[in-house]
């Protein structure tokens, strides 16, 4: 389960972890996206210590959306060290996801 924290700025939780940071770009409304935060679930369980889940909601935080180029939804950004490392377009299962990580980890 993703847990809510509250940060000064995007930037500053992006370099302030110590693990990477898989980004879900989500919208309320976007099928896909339920479908996807299912398999995020099992993604943060099992890469627990590993990998940091974090959901933007891009109604509510289009400007951070925009800069990373967010076109469609939902889009999962894997940032290491503050830096964009990988991008995936599109909702997939956890195991999918999982090995798509794997390399980053």
């Amino acid at each position: 389960m993703a847990t809510k924290k509250q940060f000064n700025s995007f930037e500053e939780m992006l370099t302030g972890s110590d693990v990477p940071v898989l980004v879900d770009f989500y919208a309320e409304w976007c099928g896909p996206c339920q479908l996807m935060a299912r398999e995020l679930e099992q993604v943060n369980a099992q890469m627990q210590g590993r990998l940091q889940v974090v959901k933007i909601d891009t109604d509510n935080y289009p400007d951070i959306a925009t800069q990373y180029h967010v076109n469609a939804l939902p889009t999962l950004v894997l940032f290491k060290n503050g830096q964009p490392v990988e991008r995936i377009e599109g909702a997939m299962r956890a195991n999918e996801l999982l090995q798509k990580l794997q390399a980053f980890v």
